[in-house]
């Protein structure tokens, strides 16, 4: 379980931090506006869980960000809206960004740093110029190397946030996106990612695609 007290301090930090000597409203009703959306019950995989092993995997790659804090507030926003019928979900969580830190106290270029850094996961395909976008990417990506056991239950909450639909329609497009993640030159950016998370996380999404590809149990 996600520690909801210790997520509530990194955020004031976090957006401390960012804000400068300058500073702005509490940061309190912000982060519990953000864990009330990842806390919300249609997610079984995107939820507050999810959200602190992004936070902590950017602290481990924080070496290779720009502006770590920009990254860090790029996390908190990433998936703040979430309703997986919905195809838009990276671009509401940009703006909502936008409104709420420009609320918050942040200045103009950083908020719209961050909004750029939330657009971005939707292709996970940083520029070569973009070490807060490669910091973001793969600490998001970074489930995919997990060990065989916690991938199996990154997984099945996939497939559960994903209920409505059809098994032979789940199937079918998520092998897609597994094609489309292992044709890439590179999963992972940063020289971190690259060397400890590279292989694994290609063996996984094999494997997953090789169990896709298999007739479904029930099949006759």
């Amino acid at each position: 379980m996600a520690d909801l007290d210790t997520l509530r301090t990194r955020f004031a930090r976090t957006l401390e931090a960012a804000r400068g000597p300058a500073g702005g409203p509490d940061p309190a009703p912000y982060a519990e506006d953000l864990l009330g959306r990842w806390r919300e019950p249609q997610r079984r995989y995107h939820t507050v869980e999810h959200l602190t092993a992004v936070l902590d995997r950017v602290d481990v790659l924080e070496q290779y960000a720009r502006d770590p804090e920009a990254v860090r507030l790029a996390a908190w926003f990433h998936d703040a809206v979430y309703l997986p019928d919905r195809s838009e979900n990276e671009e509401r969580s940009a703006r909502l960004a936008e409104r709420a830190l420009r609320e918050a106290g942040l200045p103009d270029a950083k908020t719209a740093e961050v909004a750029r850094l939330v657009r971005l996961t939707v292709t996970h395909d940083p520029a070569d110029d973009d070490p807060d976008g490669m910091v973001l990417c793969d600490a998001d990506l970074a489930i995919l190397a997990s060990p065989p056991s916690a991938y199996a239950v990154y997984t099945t909450a996939v497939r559960e946030e994903y209920h409505f639909v059809p098994n032979d329609a789940f199937r079918t497009g998520r092998a897609a996106i597994l094609r489309q993640l292992l044709a890439l030159p590179r999963l992972f950016r940063t020289p971190y990612g690259a060397e400890h998370w590279e292989a694994t996380a290609r063996y996984n999404l094999a494997a997953e695609l090789e169990m896709l590809s298999l007739p479904p149990l029930d099949a006759s």
